[in-house]
């Protein structure tokens, strides 16, 4: 699984279909659930462990091992018992990537018994390779159970996830306080998870919209002081405040890390660039403009507020200036990562890095 071809969408959709599965009682005997994602795993885990059985039953008939500490020859043992005084025995197999000869599972899962649910969770190795899909115990999953593959999201992606989220959550957010989360949490679903879930216990009661000042309190995420605000004031080319963030960003690099403020300018560049580039066909070649609508899926942006910004700023920057930046944002992230970078450390090179982009022409 190390390189799936699975994408996010199909992940999520996939996801939200077996956890009404669950909901309904729908179980399978066999529940692979891999990949580079660890949220989803977690959560489908979460919600099998705590809904096949009953409290009482689980004291009997659930069983959880660590790869690091069992073998698979264990694990088929566990599996060919019975259940005590219940429907199923539960097995669930937790850091299956640590597990020594996981191929060997497929003496079970070849042929698993009706009253066993197996759930294997094996989050693949940052350097290493995930499940052989050519090997038979990845096949005998495919064939007897559910294999549940979990994706990243890109950044571009999280937009849509995060809406759907907040929308279940009972919440509704505010573009700002929506990209305030976005921006400081990335694409780490666990975070944003965990942090949407303080939020819904933190508000007053009866209040369901979250304003940046509610991220700020509850969140902990500075409205004044966020990548957010940076792009914001670099954008409206305000030279006075994207240095004072940066110089905030400097006394708290442990929270501000360069690496990420630099994908963020350059993610946020790059759909100026590419606004400009549709500008000037309308310009030179007489092709529509997009609509909004259209805008947001071409530069994969989650909501309107974001395009109208856009809209606003881009009068300030020709093509040829925002493509030199793009060049220079490529040469500063070699910069951050150690480099030619002379020796400057992260806030010295940030307040390099916005000077030169201000001086562009």
């Amino acid at each position: 699984m190390a390189k799936s071809s699975v994408k996010f969408k199909d992940c999520v959709a996939q996801f939200e279909s077996l956890t009404a599965d669950i909901a309904a009682r729908r179980f399978a005997p066999i529940y692979l659930l891999a990949g580079d994602e660890g949220y989803f795993i977690d959560a489908l885990c979460e919600q099998l462990s705590s809904s096949i059985l009953s409290e009482a039953e689980r004291a009997f008939n659930q069983i959880t091992v660590y790869g690091l500490d069992s073998d698979a020859g264990a694990i088929v043992n566990l599996c060919r018992q019975m259940p005590m005084m219940g429907s199923y025995e539960v097995v669930i197999v937790r850091e299956a990537q640590n597990l020594q000869r996981i191929e060997n599972l497929a003496h079970y899962t070849s042929k698993p018994q009706q009253s066993t649910i197996l759930v294997v969770c094996y989050k693949n190795k940052e350097q290493g390779r995930g499940i052989d899909r050519r090997g038979s115990f990845y096949k005998s999953c495919v064939k007897n159970g559910v294999v549940f593959e979990s994706v990243r999201p890109r950044d571009y992606e999280i937009d849509s996830w995060l809406s759907a989220y907040v929308a279940r959550c009972g919440l509704k957010m505010q573009p700002k306080a929506m990209s305030m989360l976005k921006e400081q949490l990335g694409t780490d679903l666990a975070r944003i998870a965990g942090e949407l879930q303080k939020l819904t216990v933190s508000l007053p009661e009866g209040q369901t919209t979250v304003s940046d000042d509610d991220i700020e309190r509850y969140v902990g995420i500075s409205k004044e002081f966020n990548t957010y605000e940076l792009c914001g004031a670099v954008m409206r080319q305000d030279v006075a405040r994207a240095m004072r963030i940066a110089d905030h960003f400097g006394k708290n690099p442990k929270s501000y890390p360069i690496m990420v403020t630099i994908a963020v300018l350059f993610g946020q560049f790059r759909q100026m660039f590419l606004m400009g580039y549709l500008m000037w066909q309308t310009r030179k070649r007489g092709v529509p403009f997009p609509s909004d609508a259209e805008l947001m899926r071409i530069l994969g942006v989650g909501n309107p507020f974001a395009i109208r910004e856009m809209k606003e700023n881009i009068g300030r920057w020709n093509n040829r200036r925002l493509f030199n930046i793009l060049g220079l944002l490529r040469e500063y992230d070699a910069k951050s990562k150690g480099l030619d970078n002379g020796g400057l450390d992260q806030d010295e090179l940030l307040r390099e890095l916005l000077l030169k982009i201000f001086s562009q022409q």
